[in-house]
This record gives structure tokens, C-alpha cells and sequence, in this order.
């Protein structure tokens, strides 16, 4: 059986994914009812939007949760490439632990204070990261070499 620390990660940033999901409704459905959006004029006006509609830092919740379906569905996959292929254990199972740290870390600078070159400092540096898994996986298929 093919070792499971790849997977660690994975199954990580899935359930981050939920934790940031549960704090955007936790704080936009409120901000909707003090706001007074009806969900159901905000789809037929084309006008209007959330973004418009609710203060910037409840939206930071929800643009956040969108950008963890963004890059991350590459690490998703790659995770699943290094783990079927066996290359799953060792040097990428620690890159895809610093993946999921680094995305965590980007969260929590955007859902919080919001500083947009703190922001892309991590995401570069997890892209960065994101592209070594890559290599690795590109190994692991086209050269069948260890990881």
C-alpha cells in the first residue's frame, strides 16, 4: 500500500476549506440581515452585489474561500498524482505540509488584516511550493524516478 502522509495534506486544506466556509457564513448572514439584503432581489438586479451590499471585511471571508478553489485544485492533484505513483512519503509530503501551512497562513492574512503584499508574498512563496510538487510528480509519471 502506498504510503498515506501525502494525504495528510490533502485532507488538511479540505477541512480548512470548511473551517473558512462556516466563518463566511458566520459572519455574512448576519451582515446580510443588518445590511437588509434580500438574497432574492441581490440575484435579479445585476447592479448589486455583496460586495456592494456588505462591509469589505465580511467579504474578505468569502474572497478568500473562493481563492481555496482556485490553486489549491492543483495541489489536489498533484497529491493524488505523487500518492497513486507511490512518491507520496518523504520531500513532497513535507512540501505539501508547508502547501497547506503557507494557504493557511494566506487565509488568515486576507480574512483578518487584509494586507495585499503580505498576501502575495505567501502566495508566491506557496506557488513556488505548489511548482516543486509538480516537478516531483512530473518525475514520478514521466521518468518513474523516486521522488
Amino acid at each position: 500500500m502506498p504510503e498515506l502522509s501525502i494525504l495528510q495534506p490533502v485532507v488538511a486544506l479540505a477541512a480548512w476549506t470548511m473551517i473558512m466556509w462556516l466563518w463566511m457564513y458566520a459572519t455574512r448572514i448576519p451582515a446580510m440581515q443588518a445590511a437588509k439584503v434580500d438574497p432574492d432581489k441581490l440575484v435579479n438586479d445585476p447592479d448589486t452585489t455583496l460586495d456592494r451590499a456588505l462591509p469589505a471585511a465580511v467579504q474578505w471571508k468569502a474572497h478568500n474561500y473562493n481563492h481555496l478553489h482556485e490553486a489549491p485544485t492543483v495541489f489536489y492533484a498533484v497529491a493524488l498524482v505523487l500518492f497513486l505513483s507511490g512518491e507520496g512519503d518523504g520531500r513532497p509530503a513535507i512540501l505539501a505540509s508547508a502547501y497547506v501551512a503557507l494557504r493557511i497562513l494566506h487565509s488568515l492574512v486576507q480574512v483578518t488584516v487584509n494586507k495585499v503584499l503580505v498576501r502575495f508574498a505567501i502566495f508566491a512563496l506557496s506557488s513556488a511550493v505548489l511548482m516543486a510538487l509538480i516537478a516531483l510528480a512530473a518525475r514520478a509519471v514521466f521518468l518513474g524516478g523516486s521522488a
